[in-house]
């Protein structure tokens, strides 16, 4: 069966309602067989499930998701909040700014962007509607800074790419630092541009002394100092990328002991939630691996490449991947996105002399958009989900200078590589 056979039948089986696990799952496994056999097929097919299943590197993915369940428990969302407007509670769209700063400070620990939405969604919504916030610039706000959650470390989609094309995903963790940081400052000049344009009067309160602002940062230092021994431990040395998801478990764990919120039921719910969540993020780890199997024996890479080869310039071809991931995240969420393109892309990029660490931050920082722009913007519906009376096309309009800013961030990503890979470079 021919590649473009193979995709097509991929997509009829996605948009008729089949998982994406399943659905690369069987055309990698159909395709495989109809170009090796059926024997070869199904011992291929074995061996990517069994060995990959017991690969000591994807114990990572548990336990960072264990890890980001437990800093939800603990209730570290609510004090990053409150250090964040004690600091610009006396700026117009201070509120919405410390939300911003919230989400960044919350993804750091957690590294999931629907979590970070989520529960930022029930900490700084009442407050955004009790000062009269409108709810495009709140529902916005709480969404764009949800998206931080999958490119500040740890995060389980570098995890995710780090696995797929072969890349040291300490490295990955320490290359979305800096792109994260300017992500926030991006996200608050998004803030700023909204009041101004809408010439917004929002309410502020009056500037807490610092002895208060300090005060009421303490209570952010479990958070820091879990970050900070996690990803301190990567770059010094001290353990690998993999341990460290480990020591940030029970890193966690401790903090939630700490903080007064170790419940038994509770706990339980976490781990449960770890278990159901990484079940299914294994399935499609091998149903893209499967599908890669598909797509390396298709000649598919040798295809694009060879098609690609008529650019003199290698930056025509980021250009091009660029403009092919704006239109796939209106239509597939990020981790499908994911699984789906970087097997085919990325032999490509590395051809074409580009650092696979630069790429990977590339990849996440363009699939960031995926989650806030129409029609399937993961972050919105769960905006959605949360505060029933706020339309889709609020929160979407209202999404727009942030999706604005995220070009511009990628752009800035694509001209000035050492955003990426400055700390890298020094681990």
């Amino acid at each position: 069966m021919s590649w473009p056979i193979g995709c097509l039948l991929f997509l009829v089986l996605m948009f008729a309602g089949l998982p994406i696990a399943f659905a690369m799952a069987l055309i990698g496994f159909i395709g495989t067989l109809s170009i090796i056999g059926v024997q070869p097929a199904l011992s291929l097919l074995g061996q990517t499930f069994f060995d990959n299943g017991r690969e000591y590197s994807l114990s990572v993915l548990p336990l960072f998701l264990m890890m980001g369940n437990f800093v939800v428990q603990s209730g570290v969302a609510d004090d990053l909040y409150k250090a964040a407007h004690a600091w610009l509670r006396h700026r117009k769209g201070g509120l919405a700014i410390a939300t911003i700063l919230a989400c960044g400070g919350f993804s750091s620990v957690c590294g999931s962007s629907l979590a970070t939405a989520a529960t930022m969604a029930k900490i700084a919504l009442p407050s955004m509607r009790r000062y009269n916030y409108p709810d495009g610039l709140s529902t916005a706000s709480i969404a764009a800074g949800g998206t931080l959650g999958i490119l500040i470390p740890p995060s389980v989609i570098f995890v995710f790419y780090g696995i797929i094309a072969q890349q040291d995903i300490g490295k990955l963790f320490l290359a979305g630092i800096i792109p994260g940081i300017i992500g926030m400052v991006g996200y608050t000049i998004a803030v700023m541009i909204s009041v101004r344009a809408r010439g917004l009067d929002l309410p502020t309160e009056e500037k807490l002394p610092l002895r208060d602002r300090l005060i009421a940062t303490r209570g952010v230092s479990g958070a820091l100092l879990l970050f900070a021994f996690v990803m301190g431990g990567i770059y010094l040395g001290v353990f690998t990328a993999t341990e460290s998801a480990g020591m940030g478990a029970a890193g966690a764990m401790a903090l939630t002991v700490l903080k007064g919120r170790f419940r038994l039921k509770e706990t339980f719910r976490t781990l449960y939630d770890t278990a159901k969540n990484t079940a299914m993020m294994f399935f499609i780890l091998f149903g893209a691996l499967t599908f890669t199997n598909y797509v390396n024996l298709s000649g598919m890479t040798g295809d694009l490449q060879a098609a690609l080869s008529g650019f003199d310039n290698p930056w025509a071809i980021i250009f091009i991947i660029l403009a092919i991931y704006l239109v796939l995240g209106s239509l597939l969420e990020s981790l499908s996105m994911i699984t789906l393109t970087v097997p085919i892309f990325y032999p490509v990029v590395a051809a074409a002399g580009f650092d696979l660490i630069w790429f990977g931050v590339f990849v996440v920082v363009v699939t960031e958009i995926s989650y806030i722009t129409p029609p399937v913007g993961m972050n919105a519906f769960v905006l959605r989900s949360v505060v029933k009376d706020v339309p889709l096309s609020t929160i979407f309009r209202g999404l727009v200078p942030f999706v604005a800013l995220d070009l511009v961030r990628i752009l800035l990503l694509i001209f000035i590589p050492a955003m990426a890979l400055f700390i890298p470079s020094r681990m």
